[in-house]
């Protein structure tokens, strides 16, 4: 490791961050250490009061936009020792915990751009912003209390994917749908199995849910717009198995001992059904809870007197959605064809720190207009076998270098 390390001041740089256990919540070793560097290179850099980090490399040209790259110092893993180790073209650890390249290649590659520029005043541009979040793992609490209004760029680079010449411009959303169906008079499975009105919730659901679609509900040609998937569905005479799985440890396949201990003499009163909704669309998404609203609705008008359908809707994450200024792409594009990178512009059925800024607006009330950019080629994230190709590394930030050049020329 050591005469890689020597050779390649970017890995050097990644290597002493990797080295720094810095899991989610307890990112203040690593936070220091990224100060202490900025401090070393006259780059000014501060703590906010959440403990995310902002660094500033002043502009050269005051008549060009800034631009800011942001990623998170937090890495899915604990405070243990990590050890590293050069596996042909990759940087892996010893399998006994994960390496956090995600996200601390986006960490380096941000302060070395940084460190180059601010040894450079001959270069004109019109300043760098950093931002450095907390948290991103688990409940992204850094990049919600950052204090976007303070910031400066309108263009962000949000160095945080997992493949070299990835350009993702549009993420979906998380939204959690809850359909609930009480049935209003329940009863005996024998005795009152031919009563008409006692309806059971559990048939209801299974009616409801054949109803409402799964899967893919929109795409285009960056792929996946709004998607729907049915988590889970709950009824029937559980309670006392619950009950059981509590009060005596059992640690079996739950699926099955429910299957298997359920009551099933009773006709059900209650039932439910839980989904999540993707969508990278406003409107799309919008249409498909209406679509849902509409067959709740037909089915209460079916049933009324006799049970009902509710619904319940909580967003977790907004859409990122696709912005109609193109710039960005326009500049990938060029750099990428003068290097030779395969470049990806597309969409990404999950979520990110673009989708917090891109629903955000800077200190000048310009929206953010957030891209999400891969810096290197990571394999099995968040995982023990978690390795990096550091030659992708390397190529993936003179993308980066010749990208700033571009969005300046």
């Amino acid at each position: 490791m050591n005469s890689l390390r020597n050779d390649y001041k970017l890995i050097d740089l990644f290597c002493d961050l990797v080295l720094i256990p810095s899991p989610s919540l307890h990112e203040e070793k690593v936070a220091d250490k990224i100060l202490e560097i900025f401090k070393k290179h006259n780059i000014f850099a501060k703590k906010d009061s959440y403990g995310n980090i902002y660094a500033e490399v002043s502009p050269t040209d005051t008549s060009k936009k800034p631009i800011l790259l942001s990623s998170h110092m937090d890495v899915v893993g604990d405070d243990s020792k990590i050890n590293i180790k050069l596996n042909g073209d990759f940087i892996e650890t010893d399998k006994n915990r994960t390496l956090g390249a995600d996200d601390k290649a986006g960490v380096a590659a941000a302060i070395m751009l940084a460190i180059e520029l601010a040894n450079n005043n001959s270069f004109k541009h019109g300043g760098l912003e950093i931002v450095f979040t907390k948290d991103e793992e688990q409940n992204m609490s850094g990049i919600h209390n950052l204090k976007m209004n303070e910031l400066k760029s309108e263009y962000i680079l949000v160095l945080d994917a997992d493949k070299l010449g990835q350009f993702l411009i549009a993420g979906a959303s998380y939204t959690k749908l809850t359909l609930k169906v009480t049935a209003f008079k329940g009863g005996h499975s024998g005795i009152d199995i031919d009563d008409a009105k006692r309806l059971n919730a559990a048939k209801l659901i299974a009616e409801l849910v054949n109803e409402i679609p799964q899967g893919v509900y929109k795409k285009d040609e960056f792929g996946v717009v709004t998607s729907i998937n049915l988590g889970v569905i709950t009824g029937g005479g559980i309670e006392s198995a619950i009950n059981n799985i509590k009060q005596n440890n059992i640690s079996s396949n739950y699926n099955d001992y429910l299957l298997e201990n359920a009551v099933t003499n009773i006709i059900n009163t209650k039932a439910g059904a839980a989904y999540s909704i993707r969508s990278s669309s406003k409107e799309y998404e919008n249409n498909l809870i209406n679509d849902i609203k509409q067959i709740a609705d037909n089915f209460n008008k079916k049933y009324e007197g006799l049970a009902k359908a509710e619904l319940e809707i909580s967003q977790h994450l907004p859409p990122f959605e696709k912005n109609d200024d193109d710039t960005l792409s326009q500049i990938a594009e060029k750099t990428a064809d003068k290097l030779n990178i395969k470049l990806d512009i597309s969409s990404f059925h999950a979520g990110a720190e673009t989708h917090i800024y891109a629903n955000n607006k800077n200190k000048y009330n310009k929206p953010f207009k957030p891209v999400l950019m891969g810096m290197a080629d990571v394999y099995n994230m968040h995982s023990a076998d978690e390795m990096i190709n550091y030659k992708s590394y390397l190529k993936g930030y003179e993308l980066l270098k010749e990208f700033f050049k571009n969005f300046n020329a």
